[in-house]
């Protein structure tokens, strides 16, 4: 290896060090920590100061420029949802349709959904009321019902766009939006139907059921405990099922739709026609989500005030800025790597080492999870480092796979440094810490070994 790529590699290597320590152990957040990352990447791989600062420009405002709008609607239908009972509508209706005996099911798939415009710690902590009513109401485990609950939720936000994370993700590598939604929801379907198995394992040995009164917990199945308390008692101040599932159906259906017309060769242009190049367009995430966005807003809050959802939708936003501004600054690292060819580097010392392509992705969104705690970051991280190797085309890999490897990663290991690790077992009463790791850091890894099984046997297929 020349002394070019060693330098390169050395000055990845030594901003990589820095990110973590700066995340983990100082003040720092993670937005400047990740432009100081960016700085030491290009200047001490030999990139020049202001070269490195013109990069870190070109991809800060790159990256926010394809899919910072679309944080900002999905922030603003995830306050909509929340104050409208929307998602509580779409909890209840899993819950009738998959019946009797399937509630950790019906809850899995409610987080699944509702986790697209919701932030997953939210989201569980606006759902976890419902999940406590099945179990008076069953008693069946809290434990049981948390875990698939808090397993729907954290796979979407993982692996599913248009959730933030993902959409870093798919901006690295350039690859279609809708093709990656199609793969993704593949994949994190038995991801998380391995985590409903282990958690119904996991609701024998950390027994929760919701004490009648107050918010406390009893940690053993009493016969007496059972509550009937019927679900359906506030179903009248909900909105329908229909317009609670609208807001996230026309989106989807038509970033979907526009994947599918590119699939089969109809794809934007002057020859295609009129018909054709309005799906094309009303199928960009940016018009698809803001489309969702305002139905939302006309069909959900009509019981509230315009001060109240004014209110509600500024709250939002000011959550969204700490995702977006992480956002640009993993878009500023990524163009760092890119321009100064430390993505080459890598790549290159991947073919001295021989390493298996497939595992790159998955060991660096792996390793930055586990580290430093956030599975946002770690997808960030992960994608900024890889999409100029696989760019490059040193390496035998296709984008949409390693994709899918950044974001599986992100999933490794719950623990004391992620903050819904504490949403999930606070909320569901687990205060114990081996029966908090059982209870959710385990369930995450299984969900992570599950997702990287999988990728390991269709690279070896593909």
């Amino acid at each position: 290896m020349d002394t070019n790529l060693m330098q390169m590699l050395f000055g990845l290597i030594v901003a990589i060090t820095v990110l973590v320590i700066l995340v983990l152990r100082t003040r720092v957040h993670a937005f400047p920590a990740l432009i100081i990352a960016a700085l030491i990447a290009g200047t001490v791989g030999g990139y020049g100061v202001m070269e490195t600062l013109d990069s870190i420009k070109k991809g800060f405002g790159g990256t926010l420029g394809s899919i910072g709008i679309i944080i900002g609607f999905g922030v603003i239908l995830g306050a909509v949802f929340e104050m409208s009972g929307a998602a509580k509508r779409m909890a209840l209706t899993f819950i009738r349709l998959f019946g009797k005996g399937r509630e950790e099911y019906a809850l899995c798939v409610t987080g699944f959904i509702v986790s697209i415009p919701i932030f997953c710690d939210s989201a569980f902590i606006i759902l976890s009321s419902l999940a406590k009513a099945i179990s008076r109401n069953t008693g069946k485990s809290l434990t049981t019902l948390g875990i698939a609950l808090a397993s729907g939720l954290i796979v979407t936000h993982t692996l599913v766009p248009p959730t933030p994370g993902p959409l870093v993700v798919i901006a690295n590598f350039g690859i279609d939006i809708g093709s990656f939604l199609v793969w993704s929801m593949l994949l994190s379907i038995p991801m998380a139907f391995s985590m409903i198995l282990y958690g119904q394992y996991a609701g024998k040995k950390v027994f929760r059921l919701p004490a009648l009164e107050g918010n406390g917990f009893v940690s053993i199945p009493y016969g007496n405990i059972l509550e009937e308390q019927n679900l359906e008692d506030e179903t009248d101040e909900l909105p329908s099922a229909f317009l609670s599932f609208l807001p996230i159906a026309i989106p989807l259906l038509l970033i979907f739709l526009s994947t599918f017309l590119n699939a089969i060769g109809h794809k934007t242009g002057e020859a295609s026609g009129v018909l054709i190049n309005t799906l094309h367009n009303m199928g960009n995430p940016v018009i698809a989500v803001g489309l969702g966005l305002l139905t939302g807003l006309f069909t959900l809050t009509k019981n509230f005030s315009r001060q109240e959802v004014i209110d509600a939708t500024d709250e939002s936003i000011k959550q969204a800025g700490i995702i977006i501004f992480v956002t640009g600054g993993g878009g500023a690292l990524g163009m760092v790597l890119r321009d100064s060819g430390s993505g080459d580097a890598i790549a290159q010392a991947l073919v001295d080492f021989s390493i298996p392509a497939i595992l790159l992705p998955i060991a660096i969104a792996t390793l930055v999870r586990f580290v430093q705690g956030s599975g946002t970051v770690s997808l960030v991280t992960s994608s900024a480092i890889v999409a100029p190797v696989v760019s490059s085309g040193v390496i035998d890999i296709q984008p949409i796979l390693a994709a899918l490897g950044c974001c599986v990663g992100g999933l490794f290991f719950s623990y004391f440094n992620d903050s819904y690790f504490w949403v999930v077992n606070r909320t569901l009463g687990i205060r114990s810490t081996s029966e908090q790791i059982q209870a959710w850091s385990v369930t995450s890894t299984v969900g992570w070994g599950t997702g990287v099984i999988i990728l390991l046997l269709i690279n070896a297929v593909l």
